[in-house]
């Protein structure tokens, strides 16, 4: 799974890298070295515009964890925070944002943690890792989104709408692998275009734009335990620490 990630990048950094073509300046999201379920991240989509029916290219702030259209609370988000791309386009939950609503979540690497087995000084624990691409370049995660109507909010009132999203992961390869079974999927920048297209709906060519991180060039370090803490923010975080895996 992916359940903390890394964004520090400037909304206009982004705004220039994904070239999007509207967003709005006086939204601010403060960097963040600790990313996690529930917070507001910064995506990039498209929509179709109703009066004029341009697609236009939007920078977003999004909830992470994706919350269906039918569920009954937003909390549902927070047990929704990945999607596995081996069953994204069929299960009721995200089949129809995997055909509609597609999303890039950018980062600047992920955390993952490994269970360190006990030994005769020591209990067992779980070791927080940095994985990112080794040439320092942002990350497109692959995510989908949705919208949801809060039941007990008045259409007119702030926060009736909320949208949510989820990010696309797969089994682990490389440097991910040793960590965590599991790992997010990005889309390259050639198929930034194909993801984003709400018009381009079929399954198998989808599936088929999703591609390892940095095409498997990544970089584990292992990190402090402070990272478990969501109120622990800050470039500390990424700090190197010995790493005792037996494999390292």
């Amino acid at each position: 799974m992916c359940g903390r990630y890394v964004s520090t990048r400037r909304p206009q950094d982004l705004v220039d890298l994904f070239d999007v073509t509207r967003w709005d300046a006086d939204l601010v999201l403060a960097p963040s070295w600790n990313v996690a379920p529930t917070d507001e991240v910064w995506s990039v989509l498209e929509r179709v515009d109703q009066d004029t029916g341009e697609v236009t290219r939007q920078l977003r702030s999004l909830r992470w964890g994706l919350v269906p259209s039918w569920a009954k609370s937003l909390s549902v988000g927070s047990k929704m925070i990945n999607a596995r791309v081996e069953t994204v386009a069929e299960k009721p939950a995200y089949r129809r944002a995997f055909a509609k609503r597609r999303c890039l979540l950018p980062a600047d690497g992920f955390y993952e943690w490994q269970t360190i087995a006990a030994t005769a000084t020591s209990k067992a624990r779980k070791q927080p890792y940095f994985i990112a691409p080794t040439d320092g370049q942002v990350m497109a995660l692959a995510g989908l989104y949705e919208f949801w109507r809060d039941p007990e909010v008045a259409d007119d009132a702030p926060g009736a709408w909320r949208t949510t999203c989820t990010i696309v992961t797969t089994e682990a390869t490389d440097i991910a692998g040793r960590v965590h079974p599991r790992m997010p999927l990005t889309i390259a920048p050639d198929d930034w275009t194909d993801w984003l297209d709400p018009a381009h709906q079929d399954a198998d060519e989808l599936r088929a734009l999703l591609a390892t991180p940095a095409g498997g060039r990544l970089d584990a370090r292992a990190v402090s335990t402070a990272v478990n803490n969501v109120r622990n923010n800050g470039p500390h975080l990424l700090d190197e620490v010995p790493d005792n895996r037996t494999d390292a």
